[in-house]
């Protein structure tokens, strides 16, 4: 029976149970974002360097397997069965973390062995997922699925936090993963239910690997978002390695007003999320993604300029953080968008991997680019320097000769000029 309040592709029940899967599994990946390191901190009491190495480890795969992982999808095919395999993996290694503890045999390098274990899985389910998107969502209509999952990554972000707190509080940090663990299982059997018609593998084709990245480098779309994904990812792992450090060494932010700027801000997510749709339609899908990497980047450069009265620092945190999370939300819909109309199915699970690969792989590199520049120049700097890296990244986007992105538009599955 149809609700004429929901969406209409929300009636749907194929993209319902889709959007519902992933729904899940974003809210409970903000459980294990404040809950894996704290079992860390406060059960295995690791230090500052073992805390990076371990940091690391979950996106250590992103770097080295995203390419070949993503070939290995695209050659095999059944994308769905790679989705549902990988999220009950990983819901299995995070129900071996509080199982471990309870044992007493939860040391060090078993969380990072399951944590990087989990980082493989997490490319998997990455790499296959998009194909699974193109599948259930209409030509035409990949705007409008894009910005409800884009709306239930504002939600997680909201709500997760919060969750998160209270069930650590309640249950411990082992034990509260258990809630990420049960979203997982809860995003398989949505996907489980799904019956789709899955893409054909890829034909075999020389040096298959790369040919995900070859289609992005000829692409005057693809190729200029990869650029600003590669320099962006590199420099937020950079500013987020030191980010908590600078804030409350630096900034004297107590944890209380770290609450009030991680929480409470990410209301303007969930506000980004909400306008960008009316963005989209006064500006065009190429420009509101220019306009969107600008939004969540430049305003961090906020952070390390800092100064004056403490309760004008916590409200000019408050506000970067909060800015720099609505941007997130309007630039993720038009780049889904993107992706989602120009690849083709063949090479669709290698340039998903490419793409995973920025977003994520670059971490450990800017981990290691933040600990040798605080080294060498100190914390204020690392900061500085991330943050004004991240804000050029958008640059790419403008490039007259390697760029089309400014005045593209997208609608019946295909691109057009503005």
């Amino acid at each position: 029976m149809r609700c004429p309040a929901l969406p209409s592709l929300l009636q749907e029940r194929p993209f319902r149970r889709y959007w519902a899967g992933r729904s899940l599994s974003l809210l409970g990946g903000q459980i294990s974002l404040l809950a894996f390191p704290l079992t860390a901190v406060l059960v295995l009491k690791v230090g500052p360097i073992p805390m990076a190495f371990l940091t690391a480890a979950g996106s250590v795969p992103a770097l080295l397997l995203a390419l070949p992982l993503g070939a290995w999808v695209d050659r095999r095919g059944r994308r769905r069965q790679v989705m549902i395999v990988a999220d009950l993996a990983r819901a299995g290694l995070l129900a071996l973390i509080p199982a471990a503890w309870v044992l007493g045999v939860l040391s060090l390098p078993v969380l990072i062995g399951l944590w990087f274990t989990f980082g493989i899985f997490s490319v998997l389910f990455n790499a296959a997922q998009s194909a699974i998107f193109v599948s259930i969502v209409p030509e035409g209509q990949y705007a409008a699925a894009s910005r409800l999952l884009s709306q239930a990554r504002a939600g997680g972000y909201l709500l997760g936090p919060a969750l998160a707190g209270w069930l650590i509080a309640a249950l411990s940090a082992p034990v509260a993963l258990l809630a990420d663990a049960v979203s997982f299982v809860a995003s398989a059997l949505s996907y489980g239910s799904l019956e789709l018609p899955e893409a054909k593998p890829a034909p075999p084709e020389p040096r298959q690997i790369l040919a995900g990245l070859r289609f992005i480098r000829e692409s005057l779309i693809l190729s200029p978002m990869l650029a600003a994904g590669l320099t962006q990812g590199l420099f937020r792992a950079a500013f987020m390695a030191l980010y908590v450090l600078y804030g409350t060494r630096d900034l004297h932010l107590s944890p209380g007003q770290w609450g009030l700027v991680l929480g409470p801000s990410s209301a303007l997510a969930l506000l980004g999320s909400a306008l960008g749709a009316s963005i989209r339609r006064r500006i065009g899908l190429g420009p509101s993604l220019v306009l969107g990497t600008f939004v969540q980047t430049v305003p961090l450069l906020a952070v390390p300029l800092a100064g004056g009265p403490h309760a004008l620092i916590v409200a000019t945190v408050f506000l970067a953080e909060g800015l720099a999370g609505a941007g997130s939300m309007l630039a993720e819909v038009p780049q889904a968008t993107l992706l989602a109309t120009v690849v083709p199915d063949r090479v669709r699970a290698r340039v998903s991997a490419a793409f995973h690969m920025a977003n994520t792989g670059m971490r450990p590199l800017g981990a290691l680019l933040a600990a040798g520049l605080a080294w060498a120049a100190g914390v204020h700097v690392v900061l500085l320097t991330a943050a004004t890296g991240m804000a050029v990244s958008g640059l790419w986007l403008l490039v007259p000769a390697r760029s089309r992105l400014v005045g593209v538009e997208a609608w019946e599955g295909r691109l057009h000029p503005g």
